[in-house]
């Protein structure tokens, strides 16, 4: 009944198998792949033919885990899967992103490849299991791809590379890097890193690309067994249709392209199309050209011309050559009652930063295969309509802005201090008020600045800045802070950023077939250079972060109670941590370790609730001065309550220096006053004097003479 193909190799210390014809056998292209325990079956499917009048290729890449395959049940109200969870984005992105450059170019047919995780061993991530799945799958489909790509996770652990490390050793690891490409060159990385020099992240791109190669021939083995018939596509030559356009429009998009502000430069341009247009397309004509391949063939005019000029003179679009950055304006502190704000510009991108911090109460619960567990650092990055001149839908972010949002919050999330030293859950949101080129990058400097103007200690200031490629044979050219255009007509969009010590995150897609590791080394330099130039920009606003924090953020204050005293500050039914917040106003959160957070903007309040939980759970020390209130007057001397709720008697004797004759004489229900715990007598009883404490400063008089 079934015609299964399986390949087997052994990959990083542990089996990797790829397995066809036995599930899914409907679509054009189905692979289970397994490694370890882990599971995931990668689908593809593709129209027979594109819909009229398409001019882009429609790849959809869709990732889901299915809570099924950790033993799970989902959370929430309807208990099945819903909405996909920022994980299952960022990973159908990062799988989409290696493996659109290499459909057949001319290639339209709507396209979907589907990841379904079915089994997760808790050891093996899914994500790069489901990279080398959907490659298999397509390879073996028929449609045009140019592939197999290979993937592989590289960690650096103890100054030494680590293919795929588990799950458990990731926290031990300063580099958490994906990196993809072909047999020949690296086509995609994204990575997180703790300060690592250009040259450790470069080695670890090659120790990776050259890891896969194992993967990459178990694909093509697969293939020879297991591939469908390849599809033909037959692509129009549309040679002397571009001749004519190149012949109206050469001239005109030539000076079109030396105006270096951007709006006029697009309007210029767009009055160029619309001429050909004119030209080539009249109203009223039945053997005109196709409008959508006019566009097409417009556009790739435009890339000739700015590549050519970039790659014959060095000179770019806005008249900069391929190493300058642009303008930069960097301010911080410019929103009054926000926790930390900034605003960061770098020509005509612009990015607004706000930092807000919270309380444990503000924590992020993410629910997730490997178990849930709390976010206490979140980045949301925002992309509207206005930033590029345009009106657009508004609402719940697509997969771009949570994709930049995610490469913001790498750069940024090595540099925060530890939860336990700084204890605030922090959001930052970056709405990018102007965009042309590297938004993201922007974010990142606007975070940086927007973080340390609300206090938040970071080890270093971070920045980061977009490089950008065009290769052509026998020549290419690096270009550092690249304009939107570009990035759409050029070969490569390479993101670094860092602190002044190192990396702390990098990221790159190719548009062609791959890069050498030739042109990474002079990317990374090249960035290098620019990233510095841009802390220093940065240092003119804000070098460090601010001594205290601002006027409207919340304080916390971290004690620790006896862990067997935890129950009594709860309460029955947590009836006295209520009171305690209710009364001081402060909020109160306790772990199972014994540490107490207290958080308010009032620091009255959280030394009364640091005060009440001590009486509680702490025990009031013999010799130590404590200021308190006379509660009742007795014959004998007074009763004072000086710790918490624990009251103690002065006698008559101990209340001044010398004889006194009645209670009332020294102290009244109610007084404020300094006592000495002199120590418990035979039944426990507590002693206390007034005597040996100076009544106006609370010092003892002993210790004074």
């Amino acid at each position: 009944m079934f015609d299964v193909h399986r390949v087997e190799v052994e990959w990083g210390g542990r089996p990797l198998t790829l397995e066809t014809g036995k599930i899914a056998r409907q679509a054009d292209g189905a692979v289970l792949a397994t490694y370890g325990e882990t599971k995931v079956l990668a689908t593809i499917v593709s129209a027979k033919e594109p819909k009229p009048g398409q001019d882009f290729f429609p790849l959809t890449v869709n990732y889901q885990e299915k809570a099924f395959a950790a033993g799970k049940i989902p959370g929430g109200y309807f208990k099945r899967e819903g909405r996909p969870s920022e994980h299952e984005t960022l990973t159908s992105r990062l799988i989409d992103r290696p493996i659109r450059p290499l459909f057949a170019d001319g290639f339209k047919c709507d396209t979907q490849v589907i990841l379904t995780v079915l089994t997760h061993d808790l050891e093996n991530a899914p994500d790069i299991v489901a990279m080398v799945a959907a490659s298999a799958a397509l390879t073996i489909s028929g449609v045009p791809f140019m592939g197999p790509i290979g993937g592989a996770r590289v960690g650096y652990i103890n100054g030494e590379y680590v293919l795929n490390p588990l799950i458990d050793d990731m926290p031990e690891s300063s580099l958490d890097l994906i990196v993809a490409g072909t047999g020949e060159a690296v086509l995609m990385v994204e990575s997180e890193a703790k300060e690592l020099a250009e040259d450790v992240m470069l080695g670890a791109v090659m120790f990776g690309q050259k890891s896969f190669q194992p993967v990459i021939d178990a694909i093509v083995k697969l293939a020879e067994t297991a591939a469908k018939e390849p599809r033909e596509l037959v692509v129009a030559d549309h040679s002397e249709l571009f001749a004519k356009i190149e012949g109206i429009a050469a001239e005109e998009l030539k000076a079109a392209y030396k105006i270096t502000t951007k709006t006029e430069r697009k309007n210029a341009i767009d009055a160029v199309k619309a001429k050909v247009v004119e030209a080539l397309i009249p109203e009223g004509a039945e053997d005109a050209p196709d409008k959508t391949v006019v566009g097409d063939l417009f556009k790739k005019l435009e890339a000739k011309i700015v590549r050519g000029n970039i790659i014959a003179d060095g000179v770019r679009i806005d008249g900069r050559d391929l190493k300058t950055v642009r303008p930069i304006v960097a301010e911080a502190g410019i929103l009054p009652r926000t926790h930390g704000s900034a605003l960061f510009t770098r020509g005509e991108t612009q990015a607004l930063a706000v930092a807000t911090l919270g309380t444990n109460e503000d924590e992020q619960f993410v629910d997730a295969l490997e178990g849930t567990y709390k976010a206490t650092f979140m980045l949301h990055y925002n992309f509207p309509p206005y930033s590029v001149g345009e009106t657009g839908r508004m609402g719940s972010p697509g997969r771009r802005e949570i994709g930049h949002g995610k490469l913001a919050w790498r750069a940024i999330h090595p540099m925060l201090p530890p939860h336990h030293e700084f204890p605030y859950t922090i959001r930052v949101v970056s709405e990018v008020t102007e965009s042309n080129g590297s938004s993201s990058m922007a974010t990142v400097c606007g975070t940086s600045l927007a973080l340390m103007d609300a206090g938040v200690p970071l080890t270093s200031p971070v920045a980061g800045i977009a490089m950008g490629l065009i290769k052509e044979e026998g020549a290419f050219a690096v270009l550092s802070d690249i304009l939107g255009d570009e990035d759409h007509l050029g070969d490569m969009d390479f993101k670094v950023a860092g602190t002044e010590n190192g990396i702390t995150s990098l990221q790159m897609d190719i548009k062609i077939d791959g890069i050498t590791e030739e042109i990474m080394s002079v990317a990374l330099g090249q960035a290098k250079d620019g990233r510095l130039h841009i802390l220093d920009e940065m240092s003119k606003a804000l070098s460090e972060a601010r001594s205290e924090l601002g006027e409207y953020a919340p304080r916390i204050e971290v004690i620790k109670i006896p862990v067997d005293k935890i129950r009594e500050v709860i309460g029955s039914g947590g009836k006295v941590i209520r009171e305690i917040v209710e009364k001081t106003g402060a909020k109160v959160n306790i772990e199972d370790d014994g540490t107490v957070k207290i958080a308010s903007s009032d620091g009255k309040a959280i030394k009364a609730a640091i005060n009440w939980i001590n009486s509680i759970a702490a025990e009031p020390e013999v010799g130590v001065i404590y200021e308190g209130t006379v509660v009742k007057t007795v014959d004998f001397g007074a009763f004072v309550n000086f710790f918490g709720a624990r009251d103690g008697l002065v006698h008559i004797s101990q209340l001044a220096p010398h004889k006194v004759g009645k209670t009332t004489d020294i102290v009244k229900e109610g007084d404020k006053v300094w006592v000495k715990l002199m120590g418990f007598d035979e039944r426990g009883k507590v002693r206390l004097s007034m005597k040996v404490v100076d009544q106006e400063t609370g010092q003892e008089i002993q210790a004074a003479e």
